[in-house]
């Protein structure tokens, strides 16, 4: 197995290399298309990766992808799985491809927050006029009053 190898990217600009001594690749019988060969070739690819154990990140990369990925981890374990294709060959390809965008975006910094805006002038004004809007069609509903 070759080491992983990550675009640059925010958080990581001068990219990063994953050695092959940290991934774990299983392979399994897929399900789905392939006819009679699906039973007979393990064309189905996990790829595993113990981000709490990895030698190739930084302490603070570390503590960001497992503060990002924590959905996604099983304890710090991040596994990927790739079935789509008939070929063992094509799905490791996608397995990897998929496992380095995973991190990459987990390594990034977060969106900078969202600055509060004050609605504009016009907003508040259809709002007022679609709430009297909405006001007068509910009061043509109401039982008319008897003196």
């Amino acid at each position: 197995m070759n080491d992983l190898t990550i675009a640059p990217g925010p958080g990581i600009p001068g990219g990063l290399v994953i050695v092959a001594a940290d991934l774990t690749e299983r392979f399994a019988k897929s399900t789905g298309p392939g006819g009679q060969g699906v039973n007979t070739t393990d064309s189905k690819v996990q790829l595993s990766i113990d981000i709490a154990a990895c030698s190739s990140l930084s302490d603070p990369q570390r503590r960001r992808a497992l503060r990002n990925l924590e959905p996604r981890l099983n304890g710090t374990v991040l596994t990927v799985t790739a079935s789509t294709q008939r070929s063992q060959v094509r799905n490791r390809a996608e397995v990897r491809h998929r496992m380095a965008v995973l991190l990459r975006d987990a390594l990034g910094p977060p969106p900078p927050p969202r600055r509060r805006t004050k609605p504009t002038r016009s907003s508040v004004r259809r709002r007022l006029e679609s709430k009297k809007q909405r006001s007068e069609l509910k009061s043509t509903r109401r039982q008319p009053e008897i003196p």
